[in-house]
């Protein structure tokens, strides 16, 4: 299935669309169904206003990425390190030369590339990043996070996997490469969210896995903002559906 199939149907699976859609249903039914019609609107409201709760949703994020913590290097070792994309911040104007702006890496992906930087520094494995051109950018993902990492953080890469479009061609187009340089233990650098689905995926293509999680939903205080709804939290509560259904549709492939 493509990248642009793929994303039009999550669209459709994730809030606000879908609760959106079960709102308009119900307010159709009220005429001939008026109880089950308001009940699908009333519900449907409900649930827009908590997935837009920042307490809410930080909280359903904490069950996908468990309790932050350091990891132990030294008790956890592995002989690579390899970094997921996580998007790109097109037609970077300001990092042009005057004539063309460039594609970059997007804020997400700059996160997982400042700690996979620190890892590298602290065990000095080699890195792998991954990551294609869903969208038909010139420059792929791989290539942004090669430039950012060795240009901006003095931090060599020695594998650049640019043909993959998703999670599962991550994992699949990423292993050939290692299991030729004789590396099947790596560290997985993503969004912790994203650790579950991704650890997952690359287990399945034949990795021993260590889990290096970044980038945690913290909250510095719960008061009541913890309880308005806010457009960021929306996003947040897409984020952990979609990694749910991600991970219900791995099982169902496997």
């Amino acid at each position: 299935m493509s990248w642009f199939a793929t994303n039009l149907i999550s669209t459709f699976l994730l809030p606000p669309l879908n609760l959106l859609l079960a709102a308009l249903l119900g307010l159709l039914l009220i005429r001939h169904r008026p109880h089950l019609g308001k009940s699908l609107l009333s519900a449907s409201l409900l649930l827009l206003w908590l997935c837009a709760t920042p307490y809410f949703a930080e909280g359903a994020l904490h069950l996908l990425e468990g309790a932050p913590k350091e990891l132990d290097t030294q008790a956890k070792p592995a002989d690579a390190i390899v970094v997921l994309g996580g998007g790109t911040y097109f037609h970077a104007a300001e990092y042009g030369n005057g004539l063309i702006s460039p594609d970059t890496i997007s804020e997400d992906t700059l996160m997982r590339l400042r700690y996979a930087a620190v890892l590298q520094r602290k065990t000095g494995a080699p890195i792998l990043v991954t990551g294609g051109r869903p969208l038909g950018n010139t420059l792929s993902e791989a290539q942004q996070m090669r430039a950012v990492l060795e240009n901006e953080f003095n931090v060599p890469v020695r594998w650049t996997e640019d043909g993959s479009n998703n999670t599962l061609d991550n994992a699949h187009h990423s292993y050939p490469l290692l299991h030729q340089a004789g590396i099947r233990r790596i560290y997985l650098v993503t969004h912790a969210w994203h650790i579950p689905r991704a650890a997952r995926a690359f287990r399945d293509a034949g990795f021993d896995v260590i889990p290096a999680p970044t980038a945690f939903t913290t909250r510095y205080q719960t008061d009541l903002l913890s309880f308005l709804p806010r457009a960021t939290s929306l996003r947040d509560s897409g984020i952990f559906m979609h990694e749910v259904i991600g991970q219900l549709w791995y099982r169902l492939k496997s």
